[in-house]
């Protein structure tokens, strides 16, 4: 079998922006991989959902998006292509092997259960599951003023302090008022970096699909006060945004349900992961067998790889020894528009969702890195 492609993580990623940005501001240590002009103040604005196939499809519907787009970079997420992995990319600069956080739902090892990296729900002790020091941690310990914008939920949440920690937080609802939110943070010090969190393109992606009025009325939206937010901001200011995945439109009938397949779930222990990028973990022993038949199974739909083969291929870039266990023993990874989804265990919320990411697909994995340097340095 022919093994997808691994995201190009050497040519640049999203592991690459915040690192980049600290360098742009002197943080000791941080590498600028994507060459960033110098700034005394960033902005970092990360609007969940918003793939770069996406984007350039509706740039008639973003003037301010438009207007950067011959120096827009387009760089992989990393895999898989989910919010609370690239959330761990995007905060430590490290791929999901490195950082852990490795999809929607994994297996904590040696407790026989699987959690909810998103909600984190009984999830372990987010600075232990997730221990390397984050870009704004680093940027606070240089005498940079770190300001983190976002909904109040977030503040100390799991996921939050796994992948965000660093610097202070500022809660704010509607995205106006994040932006206004953004701009009295980053006039607040002469040297400060700044980061604004918005998901509503996201949620309207995955309940109308990216391709959908809905989705493209919010890009709009989000357009109009990036488009303030940039003409608002001090002179020594840079900003830059980007996204944390793509997304694809799965119809109903394109999806599998494992609970309704006799004999699919035979030597399997526990499923994780997500519809698009599934961690299939066995029973002692089970591995090759369960990997034949759901391989048998599910034909070109998908491809079902070992967890050595999976890692020896990049997908997850380099893999830290003590995360090796968090992977599925084997991981399914959707091609075209296909899901594999479980009714027994997945909530009826998200199996009635249109769009869906996770997989290898560039429409999912790539992001825009889209960057307006300060005016004066």
């Amino acid at each position: 079998m022919l093994l997808p492609a691994a995201p190009d993580y050497a040519s640049g990623s999203l592991a690459d922006v915040l690192p980049s940005v600290c360098a742009s501001l002197g943080v000791p240590g941080a590498v600028g991989g994507l060459g960033l002009a110098p700034a005394r103040r960033a902005v970092v604005v990360l609007v969940d959902g918003l793939g770069a196939a996406q984007l350039a499809r509706r740039l008639g519907h973003a003037p301010w998006f438009r207007s950067l787009a011959g120096s827009t970079r387009r760089v992989p997420a990393g895999f898989p292509s989910t919010t609370a992995t690239s959330m761990g990319t995007f905060g430590t600069g490290a791929t999901s092997g490195a950082h852990g956080m490795l999809g929607y739902e994994v297996m904590v090892p040696g407790e026989d259960r699987v959690f909810n990296e998103l909600s984190w729900e009984d999830g372990p002790v987010p600075e232990r599951w997730q221990s390397l020091p984050t870009w704004f941690e680093r940027a606070e310990a240089d005498g940079v003023a770190v300001t983190r914008i976002g909904p109040a939920f977030f503040d100390g949440s799991g996921l939050t302090q796994a992948a965000l920690r660093g610097g202070r937080f500022r809660a704010a609802d509607a995205l106006p008022a994040r932006v206004d939110a953004a701009l009295a943070a980053v006039r607040s010090a002469p040297r400060s970096l700044v980061y604004l969190y918005w998901g509503e393109v996201d949620k309207l992606g995955h309940v109308h699909g990216p391709e959908s009025f809905e989705w493209t009325t919010e890009l709009e939206a989000v357009d109009r006060e990036l488009s303030r937010l940039a003409a608002r901001l001090p002179d020594d200011t840079s900003l830059t945004v980007t996204a944390d995945h793509g997304m694809v439109l799965c119809p109903q009938e394109t999806r599998l349900d494992v609970a309704r397949e006799p004999g699919m779930l035979d030597g399997v222990h526990l499923l994780g992961g997500e519809p698009r990028a599934t961690h299939v973990y066995c029973r002692p022993g089970a591995a090759v067998d369960v990997a034949a038949a759901w391989s048998a199974w599910l034909g070109e739909r998908a491809s079902v790889v070992h967890r050595a083969d999976a890692v020896a291929a990049g997908w997850f870039g380099t893999v830290d020894p003590a995360h090796l266990p968090r992977i599925g023993d084997l991981v399914v990874v959707a091609h075209d528009d296909f899901c594999l989804v479980d009714s027994a265990r997945m909530r009826p919320q998200l199996l009635a969702l249109a769009g869906m990411h996770g997989a290898l697909t560039a429409e999912e994995l790539d992001v825009p890195v889209v960057h307006a340097p300060a005016r004066v340095a």
